[in-house]
């Protein structure tokens, strides 16, 4: 079956996830979708000093957005709100240094956040590939720790500062790669078999997608959606997945045309009026599940998966 859905899976990618889709999704795209003042409005994107954060960040900013910049490391992060500011003119731009894999950290910064500022629109981007497993000073993996854990402690923390805003929003930037996966919520820390990171952060990825399902239905307030970016020319891409780079490099989609539907989902009136918790690609929902995959879970597994990250976070919640 793993056969099956890689191969499926990779097929499709070629034919939608490549600079070729996203050129061919961009005909139907409206430009009007984009040609919106969001003064007024405050946005944070995590993971936003390089990649597909930055690409969104700039272009949110752009128009008029205020924008936070969460980031593990100062120096980038200083370059890319220097980048932003010069190229958009808006100087609303602020970095909070964070360690996603941190989760007693992200406890404290979101309550101090709260007590700061305002949030009408959250990014969950910051995420982690390790390919060899890795624990945190918390004894976490560090995928789960970063790409999962964290996103839901960020989020959760956050929801009674987004419910108290006009046209709250949560965009999780998840993967494709989820499609080969179906949730396991048995094995959350990769500890019952061998380590493989790529199937490691697939499986974080349809976390992610089943967490935004879930707020959806819990949080009617909040409109949520995960996406996925296609394959990008990224940092990342290049540092965590390299033979995939270097086979692929000259089809990647660039890292604005990645982030193209993130600024689609944070910004756009026409994303706000689409059902809550669902996936997007190019600007359009799509299925999360591949054809005859079997990735299909149990509402009693994805309910268990909730509890599971509830329980967990409030260890790290300070008292």
């Amino acid at each position: 079956m793993s056969l099956y859905r890689n191969t499926v899976w990779f097929l499709k990618g070629l034919r939608h996830y490549c600079r070729s889709g996203y050129e061919s999704a961009s005909k139907h795209f409206v430009p009007e979708d984009l040609e919106v003042d969001v003064t007024g409005r405050h946005f944070m994107v995590t993971g936003g000093n390089s990649g597909i954060g930055k690409a969104a960040a700039k272009e949110i900013a752009r128009r008029g957005g205020l924008v936070h910049l969460v980031c593990r490391n100062k120096d980038r992060a200083e370059e890319a709100k220097k980048e932003i500011t010069t190229e958009t003119d808006n100087q609303n731009v602020f970095i909070h240094i964070l360690d996603m894999s941190d989760p007693k950290g992200i406890w404290e910064f979101a309550e101090q956040f709260k007590n700061e500022h305002r949030l009408n629109v959250l990014v969950n981007n910051a995420g982690c590939m390790v390919n060899q497993r890795e624990l945190t000073k918390d004894g976490l993996e560090k995928n789960f720790a970063t790409n999962t854990l964290g996103t839901y402690i960020l989020t959760t923390a956050l929801l009674p500062l987004l419910e108290r805003e006009d046209d709250p929003r949560v965009i999780t930037v998840s993967s494709g790669g989820m499609l080969v996966q179906k949730l396991d919520v048995s094995n959350l820390q990769s500890e019952n078999v061998a380590f493989d990171g790529t199937m490691v952060y697939a499986q974080n990825k349809r976390q992610q997608v089943v967490m935004t399902e879930q707020w959806a239905k819990a949080h009617p307030s909040v409109h949520f959606s995960s996406m996925h970016p296609g394959w990008a020319d990224t940092p990342a891409v290049r540092s965590s997945m390299p033979d995939f780079y270097e086979k692929m490099k000259d089809r990647l989609r660039t890292a604005d045309q990645g982030a193209d539907t993130v600024v689609w989902l944070a910004v756009s009136h026409e994303a706000g009026k689409q059902a809550s918790g669902q996936f997007f690609q190019d600007r359009q929902p799509v299925p999360t599940h591949l054809p005859l995959a079997q990735t299909k879970s149990s509402p009693g597994d994805e309910e268990k998966l909730m509890q599971c990250l509830e329980e967990l976070s409030q260890k790290f919640k300070p008292r």
